[in-house]
């Protein structure tokens, strides 16, 4: 059998310990990777762990596990896929993050692979892709490990939370059937869904400010029955680089509480142009908190009235 090794390598202004930290921690995985939409942990061991990731491949949202093998003593950490999809026969790799200066790293990704059958087209898709992959991922990496490592102000998170006097499948079911939320939502105006795998949702929807105004926005969502719904929205408003969030629902004494939780980014490129000269980070900040909030809290109110009613 032929095993392919390829390199690639690229340079950050991070120090190599944020570095290691920032892909070491599967949940920043959203931040720093585009095409990744959700991770959690299957197993996790003394520097051992299986994961779960939920990623776009081509425009198309595909989910695996993989095995991976933590050394922060040498800042590298080891991959395996635990089941490869054909062409691909077996693949794996190891990260590389080299101190160059206090303030800069070098990330090198290694990949090691097969093709079925040693089959020389299915080699040459897997090289291309490989390449295309780790070019375009490292340079992404780049850009997004050092935002997020300078990202102190520019990155928030924040929760909105209703008691609901019924069941957490009842109040996830709400939320989970995003395709009736035009007839459920007077927010929304209209509404594109889809799940081709089980667990695996696209949400496109036209929704309605204040002002009258709609505008688009579209979401890959990984769902979690009855307690759980991540996602990561992949069209962003002006005001944002980046969005993720999750609807939970915790079971408790009155019943369920149900929160919806944000992670944004601000694009600060855009604050002056979106609220003027004179707006700054907390401005922004300001903004874009109320408006995500109004939406979450008008859905969490509309899930609680109808989950209510079902009892």
């Amino acid at each position: 059998m032929t095993t392919r090794q390829v390199e690639h390598e690229i340079t950050v202004e991070a120090p190599a310990a944020a570095v290691y930290r920032l892909i070491a921690e599967v949940e920043n995985w959203p931040r720093i990777f585009p095409p990744t939409i959700y991770v959690d942990h299957v197993e996790r061991g003394a520097g051992e762990e299986r994961i779960r990731i939920w990623a776009t491949a081509n425009g198309e949202a595909k989910n695996w596990s993989s095995r991976r093998t933590l050394d922060p003593e040498n800042l590298r950490i080891t991959f395996r896929q635990e089941v490869s999809t054909p062409p691909v026969a077996a693949m794996g790799g190891t990260w590389i993050i080299e101190p160059l200066s206090a303030a800069s790293a070098r990330i090198r990704l290694l990949h090691d692979y097969r093709a079925v059958d040693d089959d020389p087209e299915g080699l040459k898709w897997i090289d291309e892709a490989v390449d295309r992959n780790s070019r375009s991922e490292l340079a992404a990496l780049k850009t997004n490990v050092e935002r997020a490592h300078a990202a102190g102000e520019i990155t928030f998170s924040f929760e909105d939370t209703v008691q609901i006097a019924g069941s957490a499948k009842d109040a996830y079911d709400f939320v989970n059937e995003a395709g009736l939320w035009v007839e459920r939502l007077p927010h929304v105006a209209s509404v594109r869904f889809s799940e081709d795998t089980p667990g695996l949702q696209t949400l496109e929807m036209d929704t309605r400010a204040k002002d009258g105004s709609t505008h688009t926005t579209k979401s890959y969502r990984v769902t979690f029955p009855h307690y759980k719904i991540a996602y990561k929205q992949v069209t962003l408003p002006a005001l944002m680089a980046l969005h993720t969030g999750y609807w939970t629902f915790t079971e408790n004494d009155g019943g369920v509480a149900a929160t919806s939780q944000h992670t944004v980014v601000l694009n600060t490129e855009n604050i002056t142009k979106i609220l003027g000269p004179e707006a700054t980070v907390a401005d922004a900040r300001e903004y874009v908190r109320g408006a995500l909030s109004t939406n979450s809290r008008a859905t969490l109110g509309y899930a609680k009235d109808y989950a209510e009613n079902k009892r």
